[in-house]
């Protein structure tokens, strides 16, 4: 599937490895659709691509706010055929603290966005997906879901975290299989160590510090590299119900 000439949507569209996807995919010649919660930031960014890109306010874990911005989006474009979803979050939280043990409002709220707000993005996205004209190879759309390294070595206080990513992971096989049957692809990708806006409000030398744990190359990732993933995954139909490391080898250690 070609970039140009399709429509697609990018959830946390607005910042990081979304925003680089958002940037990618129009150069490419596709119509994108921003979801994200930060409004401020995400209709900055639609605004430099004229009627190429439009933003909608959109929290992933509500059914009707998905809903009116896929509706918004098929209003705006006529069909969905690209849907990436890069929102999450990455609060630690160790299982036992000072505190006590962790409640369970932050164990809840990592799954919730992580796990069931990709979900919600998939089921609404693909049943518009399912009416487009398929290509030559029969596909009517791709699905990218974002995971992580931490999906197989979560570190200390990556409990929530690791069992929201790792659910990514889980479900990407049978959603692909069943989808397959629409002309729908299924892939996830599962960054290390990248340098998202969550990295860079650390000090530059723990920045530093983090990216020579990287086999190689020694530095952290850059947004840009996922979403040239993205645009090769869209763009090679071969590739489906496979979730693809995107790391430079690291392992994370225990913490």
């Amino acid at each position: 599937m070609k970039l140009r000439g399709y429509a697609g949507i990018v959830t946390g569209g607005a910042s990081g490895l979304g925003e680089a996807c958002v940037r990618i995919l129009v150069q490419g010649g596709a119509r994108v659709s921003i979801f994200d919660i930060v409004e401020d930031r995400g209709q900055r960014i639609a605004s430099e691509f004229g009627d190429a890109v439009i933003f909608c306010k959109t929290d992933v874990i509500d059914e009707k706010t998905v809903q009116a911005a896929v509706d918004s989006t098929i209003e705006a474009f006529g069909a969905i055929h690209i849907a990436i979803n890069c929102a999450g979050v990455g609060i630690p939280a160790k299982v036992i603290s000072k505190e006590g043990p962790m409640p369970m409002e932050h164990f809840n709220r990592v799954v919730q966005i992580n796990l069931m707000g990709t979900m919600n993005v998939i089921r609404l996205a693909a049943e518009k997906m399912v009416r487009n004209i398929p290509n030559e190879d029969g596909e009517r759309g791709v699905v990218i879901n974002t995971s992580s390294a931490a999906a197989f070595e979560g570190q200390i206080g990556q409990a929530a975290y690791s069992a929201s990513k790792a659910g990514v992971v889980g479900m990407t096989l049978p959603i692909a299989r069943e989808f397959a049957d629409y002309g729908i692809r299924v892939i996830t990708i599962a960054p290390g160590l990248f340098d998202t806006p969550l990295l860079k409000e650390l000090p530059e030398n723990v920045r530093e510090s983090l990216g020579k744990m990287v086999p190689f190359p020694r530095r952290l990732g850059k947004p840009v590299e996922f979403a040239k993933l993205a645009q090769h995954i869209i763009e090679n139909s071969m590739l489906n119900g496979e979730v693809i490391r995107l790391d430079g080898a690291i392992r994370m250690a225990a913490k």
